[in-house]
């Protein structure tokens, strides 16, 4: 058979694929938003059966003759296709269908066991759950590669290319970077905050609003609200959105609508003509994360914004509402926190740290599930000075673990890390970038972004995908020079030298 013919049953076969996938997600997203929670063993059983049938299609052993046929192509978009498809293929073909199938079932009864233990602090009644997840989820890192390292197998589902000892040292680096500025915080007035409450209303519509100019289609997505917000990249022409209100937390609401209005904006902008092909999916979990932090912060938490936002708050709010000096000033406070998704920039990525140190113990063997609320509670001592009262402010606060995401983490500091070298970028090619901003023109940012990002897919891997769009850069080093750069000015304190 030649390349031509294998690469069109290569497609036809992977388009099933996703169809079983979306409809997987169609239903995932369902239990997160509208399911009734008396459902969760019924749709355990459907996620279970789907589980089952995308594994037998991407363990298919014509694949693996498909491949060879694609072997050395020139076409870049049947290599990519071989090298991401065959990686995929390798890793899921030695995992044991009793064992997808096991997970599949653990997976959605640890989600539902976690919206319980969260309301209620529960933290007795989740953990067997977890300790279910963590075996099985080990058993599949050594089906898969039993000679590496099981975190670093988990790894390459998120993020291709990463290792355990290149986190470690870049956020060794970053961890050490970050000291001085929040030092140098911590002895300076802290800014004002926002008293008043905002409805939940007005916030719905507000959001709608902000979403729609900043991109995103709401003919091909819709917004809803969720216990943890998410994107569900449900397929071409279907992107969905939701988010947490609260009437005393606007900023945690709008941080969490823009953050995953950028998700949902690199779900729609990948190039849907390469479907069936691997290409026209995102490179990776951190590059996915550097699309929806540069939404939230670098643009959602500027200046810029604030004065482009603010004048419209009346229409949605009644009452006198807050100005765009006010807002700004509001929306950057640095305050050490209990929860991930409600930190400040400079303080955000010891959260993920904390987490990233956690799940290499539990998988290195050298911390158990039990122990777990101890630990998490020490870290936080240790790396925010703050100890949580509870474990649903804790060890529970976050969805991950409960669907058997390990090694997710570090995609949201690496997706900062990208985001940081990508605002440098743009504020060097568009010279008006903040007038844009501020005038409510999102257009040319988010042309870059689908010229230099979106579009590009999954033809390369996300380090050469950034690095075609940036230049060779350090991340880090950006990172820590827009913090500085921000939060410096806003606190009045300067960078010492020899940072």
């Amino acid at each position: 058979m030649s390349e031509t013919d294998s690469f069109g049953e290569l497609v036809a076969h992977l388009r099933r694929i996703e169809t079983v996938d979306g409809i997987s997600n169609t239903l995932d997203w369902d239990q997160q938003t509208m399911m009734p929670p008396k459902a969760a063993a019924l749709r355990g059983e459907q996620q279970a059966l789907l589980a089952g049938l995308s594994h037998a299609y991407i363990s298919d052993p014509r694949i693996g003759d498909w491949l060879t046929a694609l072997e050395g192509s020139e076409d870049p978009v049947r290599a990519a296709t071989s090298r991401n498809l065959g990686r995929t293929y390798r890793r899921e073909k030695r995992v044991p269908a009793d064992l997808v199938d096991a997970l599949a079932r653990a997976k959605s009864e640890g989600f539902g066991a976690w919206v319980q233990a969260k309301k209620s602090s529960d933290w007795a009644s989740f953990e067997p759950k977890l300790q279910h997840l963590v075996d099985l989820t080990r058993r599949r890192a050594e089906a898969i590669d039993a000679e590496r390292h099981p975190y670093e197998v988990l790894l390459e589902e998120f993020d291709p290319g990463s290792t355990v000892a290149t986190l470690r040292d870049t956020f060794g680096r970053l961890r050490d970077g970050l000291v001085p500025l929040l030092e140098a915080i911590a002895g300076a007035p802290q800014l004002p905050g926002i008293d008043r409450e905002l409805s939940v209303e007005g916030q719905e519509s507000l959001h709608r609003e902000i979403a729609e100019a900043l991109g995103y289609d709401f003919g091909a997505g819709r917004l809803d609200h969720a216990e943890h917000p998410f994107t569900s990249g449900l397929g071409p022409g279907d992107v969905r959105i939701t988010t947490h209100l609260s009437a005393d937390d606007f900023f945690g609401g709008l941080g969490s609508t823009v953050h995953e209005t950028g998700h949902a904006l690199y779900e729609q902008g990948l190039p849907h003509a390469h479907r069936g092909t691997t290409v026209a999916e995102a490179a990776s979990f951190g590059l996915h994360e550097s699309q929806s932090r540069f939404w939230e912060n670098f643009v959602g938490r500027s200046e810029a914004f604030f004065r482009w936002l603010a004048p419209k708050l009346p229409a949605h709010f009644e009452g006198a509402t807050p100005d765009a000096d006010a807002l700004y000033r509001a929306a950057n406070r640095v305050m050490p926190s209990l929860i991930r998704v409600e930190a400040d920039e400079v303080t955000y990525n010891l959260h993920v740290i904390v987490r990233f140190e956690l799940e290499l113990a539990l998988f290195e063997g050298t911390l158990a599930v039990s122990d777990l609320p101890a630990a998490w509670n020490a870290k936080y001592e240790e790396y925010l000075g703050v100890t949580p009262p509870d474990d649903a402010r804790g060890v529970l606060q976050d969805v991950h673990w409960s669907s058997g995401a390990f090694a997710y983490f570090p995609s949201y500091t690496l997706g900062n890390l990208y985001a940081a070298s990508m605002g440098k970028a743009l504020e060097e090619t568009l010279p008006a970038l903040w007038s844009q901003i501020e005038a409510g023109e999102f257009a040319p940012i988010l042309g870059w972004l689908r010229e230099k990002v979106h579009a590009r897919g999954h033809l390369l891997e996300a380090p050469e995908i950034v690095k075609e769009a940036v230049g060779e850069r350090d991340h880090v080093a950006d990172l820590l020079d827009y913090l500085w750069q921000r939060h410096g000015a806003l606190y009045g304190v300067s960078r010492p030298t020899s940072v």
